[in-house]
């Protein structure tokens, strides 16, 4: 009986093209990268030596996960070496987006607060990296990327997503940003935020579905912003629980009013009840 199941539940088992890529190698990618670039993603203090050695670690994990998606030799070759030459760029960009998040929240004690504890600079570190592999062709790999920080932070960044430097996110839980969005310099994203798209059709797969989000601009909690033509003016403000599926000009504040009723005594109850 059991032998039969099993052989119908094998038989039934979708081709996999990538039988050799595991979920751990992405994690572990992300963590010896940041340890290249943060002393505080490292248990103990290391120098020059050290660092070589962890080098040397990113370019065999690479190597492995590149020839698990079909990609070796001269091709894998070259995408490694320019992941190599981009990432003094991506560490120096993540130091301003910890500064950044340090500068923007009260509740940061510092810099170091932040990258050692922030899940919003967690999302943003894996993006930086995943998005590198993006930009390179890299199939599947920056998306376990992506996956391990929503698991991590509940903040779900697509690694297309083009973002600025520097870059805020508060809290992150429940954050969305669609592949193609485009966010400028110095925005400030709070937590629950979507920026999506307005339309999930395969043929728009080559078209951009998410909105821009220009320079210095803030999204409160909850907003949502959709459509690819939708652009969010520099300087803006879009206020908590916003729905905006149009654009808006440079330096708008956006908001949702909530209605205030003060019931009287005398009233009946109107069936609204929550429990938490």
């Amino acid at each position: 009986m059991r032998n039969d199941l099993i052989d119908r539940v094998l038989a039934r088992r979708p081709a996999y093209r990538f039988e050799h890529l595991k979920r751990s190698q992405a994690e572990s990618l992300l963590h010896n990268v940041l340890a290249l670039l943060f002393p505080h993603f490292v248990t103990t203090p290391y120098g020059r030596a050290e660092a070589l050695a962890v080098s040397a670690r990113i370019e065999a994990e690479l190597t492995e996960m590149l020839a698990a998606v079909g990609i070796q030799n001269a091709a894998a070759e070259k995408i490694i070496d320019g992941f190599f030459d981009r990432l003094c760029a991506v560490g120096d960009c993540l130091t301003q987006d910890a500064q950044f998040i340090a500068d923007g929240d009260p509740a940061a004690s510092s810099v170091d607060e932040v990258i050692l504890a922030y899940p919003g600079f967690f999302a943003i570190c894996a993006h930086r990296v995943a998005h590198q592999l993006y930009r390179a062709a890299v199939p599947v790999v920056p998306r376990l990327i992506a996956e391990y920080a929503h698991e991590r932070s509940g903040c779900d960044i697509h690694p297309g997503a083009r973002l600025g430097c520097p870059f805020f996110i508060d809290h992150a839980t429940g954050i969305v940003i669609g592949e193609t969005a485009r966010i400028g310099d110095r925005v400030k994203v709070y937590q629950g935020v979507t920026l999506g798209a307005l339309s999930v059709k395969k043929e728009l797969s080559d078209k951009q579905r998410h909105p821009t989000i220009e320079e210095d601009v803030i999204i409160y909690a909850n907003a949502t912003v959709l459509g690819g033509e939708t652009r969010i003016g520099a300087g803006s403000i879009i206020g908590g629980n916003v729905f905006l599926t149009t654009s808006v000009a440079p330096n708008s504040v956006v908001y949702h009013t909530s209605e205030v009723r003060v019931r009287h005594a005398e009233e009946p109850e109107d069936g609204i009840e929550f429990h938490i």
